[in-house]
């Protein structure tokens, strides 16, 4: 498929910056992707078209972790993730391949006036009103669930996404590394999950995911098991489990 002259690959800040501030009355759909991630595949072609039916938009291809200051600027942390914007202001978020929602936030945007608000991200994770039949759990719920979260089983991967479809690069690299290591694991997604996210930030005292619980503790995120492999403390741990 040939590319549309409005389907642009942006190669670095300051190019993203002159095409987002050529026009700022212009609707600009910002692609936050990664090659080695199946989901971004199918949406780069969602994209594609979106641009060829919207030839009034601006979509621009962002490869998340080789243009790292562009994406924490919009504090990208998966893929795939777009952002909708009107020159700089923002219109709408979309986490995940939402293909849906996505095309409804373009068709929307790209012939509507300047909203007056910023519409609610779209995201794929519970409500945190989902727990306990509907009731918002209270910390000592919440502390009880994590624990057992944490203790499934003997090894806990909580990761962005799944093994099979990771969402950012640490959580591809770690199930990686404990699938070569032959280590049996299971996983939990914190990104369907925000009160699970943001309990096991104050509960473990890291602010950052992955993190690896061996036997209900944690071990650390990527840096650390990557560490702790390479000295043979890891197989010590894992053998201890």
């Amino acid at each position: 498929m040939a590319s549309s002259s409005n389907l642009i690959t942006v190669a670095d800040a300051p190019h993203f910056q002159s095409l987002l501030s050529a026009d700022l009355n212009r609707v600009s759909l910002i692609n936050f992707w990664a090659p080695w991630a199946a989901p971004c595949t199918q949406m780069n072609d969602v994209v594609a078209e979106l641009a060829k039916k919207h030839p009034g938009i601006l979509a621009l291809n962002v490869e998340a972790e080789e243009q790292a200051e562009i994406a924490e600027s919009f504090e990208i942390e998966a893929v795939p993730s777009f952002v909708v914007l009107r020159g700089h202001t923002l219109l709408a978020r979309i986490a995940g391949a939402d293909a849906p929602a996505l095309t409804q936030a373009i068709a929307t945007h790209a012939a509507g006036p300047i909203p007056t608000y910023a519409p609610k991200s779209y995201t794929n994770a519970a409500p945190p009103t989902a727990q306990n039949g509907g009731s918002v759990e209270t910390p000592e719920e919440l502390d009880a669930r994590l624990r057992q979260l944490m203790n499934q089983t003997k090894v806990v991967l909580f990761m962005k996404g799944n093994p099979e479809e990771p969402r950012c690069g640490f959580s591809r690299k770690i199930s990686t590394l404990l699938k070569e290591q032959g280590v049996q694991f299971s996983h939990f997604d914190i990104l369907q999950d925000e009160d699970v996210r943001q309990g096991l930030k104050k509960l473990n005292d890291w602010p950052t995911f992955p993190q690896l619980i061996v036997n209900g503790e944690l071990v650390g995120g990527l840096d650390i098991v990557q560490e702790m492999v390479e000295t043979g403390e890891f197989a010590q741990v894992v053998a201890g489990a």
